[in-house]
């Protein structure tokens, strides 16, 4: 099964889904007719970790290195039996098999427990007397978090689930600490990785591997994979991509980092790899091409940027392809009983963006300098539909991720309506920004398309700083798009920071009063806090003093990203890291509502200046009666059964038409008269979501007028309005 190109993702990202890289990677190889295979060493080492077997080989080694010393890992290894014989049944149960085994799991006398279960959520009111899958799914998660615990203390303690290592890739200007950590003798987790890549090598005979590193955390298995590879294989190529060399690795000018890799490519990897493996296969030609390509030249790391195509056009990348992958092994957890924070952990979702880039690009604590961000180029709804139905046909998975820095509203409503226009049921949910496009009617729409959720950046939920962010939002709008999703059944999570720079304890304590509004008022279901971090690419990294920021720059050879830093209002943030995170986890699980804000922390807070009736204020807007000439009408509604009257009154016989409406849940019965019914009739066909083209606010209004007077006072009368509530929208 030899192949040209090995893509492989080191572990850890995530139990639940691939990460996607390789997967577009795989997708685009494939318009240039270039085998590649790709492996997820994350999920495939977990699954071996975590098997009857080798659980019982890391008791054993815990005991022959006489690690189990703490009272956790004592009681976890005193009852090692029991784990024994749950984990395997556990993990398939996990996998989505052996589903009747949730009722086994929900009883008291099934698993083992340790320390995760001392902070064990009230049950009853996160799921119900009859969530039993979730609920069971919630317990595993601990348990396997308990064997977790154990690995950590006793056998490797750069475990985790969804990192390895992480501390060895973050702000690590030089190369030193990472380099030290790799002339150390192998781990116990990388001699499980190893040997599976081995297999994996022996297996695809590659002439080229393609490592993706996405984050921090994958970065110490990526250089060991690299190593083994090195040293086993010296004559196979090995090159580094993704997430955390295009933050943070373009600078990159120690040597020795080459002792591990050949190449390191940055941004679009499309392009650059398909270079890569022109040269290997011609390694006559004098003059090579390289895009955006780091490589040693004279013992020295040289930039090489030589080649004068362009990077491909997003409409030319191909569909991601899923094929090699487990899809059927990986893991759904639930760590938090909170429906919209386990969507990250629960569920396999076929990750898709509908843009490269943000359409935004202005936010001064983010990469906007930086191609990823800057360059912003959107896909058609047609092609982004086309390539959703080829992956369900491959995966036969329905759910969908869309990844992007932000989802552009006017993309999501073309790509809803050519959801409904194609009759495809699928479930999808995405990360956006909140802005008033995002209205009533649009909501209304995406959630009949099948969108579950969104999560978005409120950041520090104070208008100064928002203005400051440069986020094109206010909380007041924010509050209101909140409402707009919500009340259309659709989840809303919320990235929150804190620490921003010239940002007063004042303005915390008020960002945490307007959260837990929020939160009361069921406009956020879920949320997490984090702390600013400057970075190098952002406009805050690139002009500091704007922002009141003093950086500690450091000499740069390996990871350049993360920059320490003063703020000249000389306040320590991160006191405020425990009780930020306390309460929003409590918020969460729908309590501390009334917990005065001063009892999340331990030390002194200001009462906040924000009126406990802010937020609920902010949602009170008027009904607006003006419609955009350009505003598209769209009925989603079934077609209505019908049928007519007449009513005789001095003389005066008044025909009139019924609608019978039936939706899904309710009854709308309206009447109007004779003409205007019939020709509404007509109309709603017209403005059918089946349609490949829907009128417009003005087309509609001048069909109206060919036989009728006054749309206006029809278009707002009491039974239309009665209709723009069951599916005649505005968009």
């Amino acid at each position: 099964m030899a192949k040209d190109i090995l893509l492989i993702t080191p572990p850890f990202t995530q139990l639940n889904t691939p990460y996607p890289a390789t997967v577009y990677l795989k997708g685009f190889l494939n318009t240039k007719n270039i085998s590649s295979y790709q492996i997820d060493l994350g999920i495939e080492v977990i699954l071996e970790l975590f098997s009857k077997n080798s659980l019982t080989s890391i008791f054993e080694y815990a005991v022959e290195n006489e690690t189990i010393t703490s009272e956790n890992s004592q009681r976890i290894y005193a009852l090692k039996n029991n784990y024994l014989s749950t984990i395997n049944s556990v993990l398939a149960f996990l996998q989505g098999n052996n589903q009747t085994l949730a009722r086994q799991i929900c009883t008291t006398s099934f698993l083992p427990k340790a320390s995760r279960f001392d902070q064990l959520d009230d049950l009853e009111w996160a799921f119900g007397s009859m969530g039993i899958q979730d609920k069971a799914k919630h317990l595993a998660t601990l348990y396997l978090e308990d064997i977790s615990d154990f690995i950590k203390e006793c056998v490797d303690e750069n475990f985790g689930f969804s990192r390895y290592a992480e501390r060895l890739g973050q702000s690590a200007n030089s190369f030193n600490e990472l380099y030290n950590k790799l002339q150390e003798n192998t781990t116990y987790i990388d001699e499980v990785t190893l040997q599976i890549l081995a297999k994996k090598l022996t297996t695809v005979q590659p002439k080229l591997v393609c490592i993706s590193v996405p984050f921090p955390g994958n970065l110490y298995s990526a250089f060991r994979c690299a190593e083994f590879i090195k040293n086993k294989h010296p004559e196979i190529t090995v090159s580094m991509g993704g997430g955390f060399p295009n933050t943070e690795l373009r600078s990159v000018s120690d040597v020795r980092v080459f002792d591990y890799f050949d190449y390191i490519t940055l941004d679009d990897g499309e392009l650059p790899v398909e270079l890569l493996l022109n040269n290997i296969l011609n390694p006559s030609e004098e003059k090579k091409e390289f895009k955006r390509t780091f490589l040693v030249e004279n013992n020295k790391v040289s930039y090489v940027n030589n080649s004068t195509k362009k990077d491909y056009k997003q409409s030319e990348l191909g569909t991601p392809d899923y094929n090699d992958l487990l899809l059927n092994k990986y893991i759904s957890v639930i760590e938090i009983a909170n429906p919209m924070h386990s969507l990250w952990s629960d569920g396999r979702w076929n990750k898709l963006t509908m843009a490269h880039g943000c359409y935004w690009a202005k936010c001064t604590f983010c990469d906007v300098s930086l191609d990823y961000i800057k360059v912003y180029e959107p896909i058609t709804a047609k092609l982004l539909v086309d390539r959703m139905e080829a992956i369900i046909a491959t995966t036969g998975e329905t759910g969908f991720h869309f990844v992007d820095e932000a989802a552009p509203p006017a993309l999501m409503r073309a790509l809803a309506l050519e959801i409904l226009k194609r009759d495809l049921t699928v479930t999808w949910w995405a990360n956006i920004r909140f802005e008033k496009s995002f209205t009533k009617d649009l909501c209304i729409l995406l959630k009949a398309s099948g969108l579950i959720a969104v999560s978005g950046g409120l950041e520090v939920a104070s208008d100064r700083l928002l203005q400051l962010i440069d986020k094109g939002v206010t909380v007041e709008q924010v509050a209101q798009v909140n409402l707009n999703f919500t009340e259309a059944d659709i989840l809303v999570h919320a990235y929150l920071m804190y620490g921003f720079p010239t940002q007063t304890v004042q303005e915390t304590v008020d960002s945490l009063e307007m959260v837990r509004q929020l939160f009361e008022l069921g406009i956020i279901n879920s949320g997490f806090w984090h702390q600013f971090a400057l970075t190098t690419h952002s406009p805050i990294g690139l002009a500091p003093e704007k922002y009141g920021v003093i950086p500690d720059y450091k000499e740069i050879t390996f990871a350049n990203n993360d920059i320490d830093f003063l703020d000249e209002t000389g306040i320590d943030h991160s006191q405020f890291s425990y009780g930020l995170k306390k309460s929003i986890f409590n918020f969460m699980h729908g309590v501390g509502f009334d917990v005065p804000l001063q009892d999340w922390f331990d030390f002194e807070i200001p009462p906040t200046n924000i009126q406990s009736y802010f937020i609920e204020d902010c949602l009170t807007s008027e009904e607006n009666l003006t419609t955009k000439p350009s505003a598209k009408i769209v009925w989603l509604g079934t077609e209505p059964l019908i049928s007519y009257t007449s009513k005789t009154k001095r003389g005066r016989t008044l025909n009139l038409v019924h609608f019978a409406f039936h939706s899904k849940n309710e009854l709308l019965e309206i009447s109007f008269k004779k003409e205007q019914g019939e020709w509404l009739f007509a109309a709603l066909e017209k403005l059918s979501v089946q349609q490949e083209n829907t009128l417009s606010f003005s087309q509609l209004k001048e069909d109206f007028e060919l036989s009728f007077s006054d749309f206006e006072l029809f278009w707002y009368s009491k039974p239309l309005k009665k209709m723009r509530n069951f599916g005649l929208l505005v968009l």
